[in-house]
């Protein structure tokens, strides 16, 4: 299962913020960060801490794409 988070990346470059300073800002991990860099799924807290740090909400951010797609099958 992967999730595309092409949106906040999207987001941040309108913000002219970088990923460093998202972490600041929702005190999340390199780790959580390198997850949300490769399409693999994070905590709702995680995205909770994203989404009022931006103030947006979490369609957002975030996309999921099906397993036909991502090659699980």
């Amino acid at each position: 299962m992967l999730f595309s988070y092409n949106k906040l990346w999207k987001i941040l470059i309108d913000k002219n913020m970088n990923r460093k300073k998202l972490m600041e800002l929702t005190q999340i991990t390199g780790t959580t960060m390198a997850k949300m860099s490769k399409g693999r799924p994070v905590s709702m807290e995680v995205l909770g801490r994203i989404c009022k740090a931006l103030d947006v909400n979490i369609g957002d951010l975030v996309d999921y794409v099906s397993d036909e797609m991502d090659g699980d099958r």
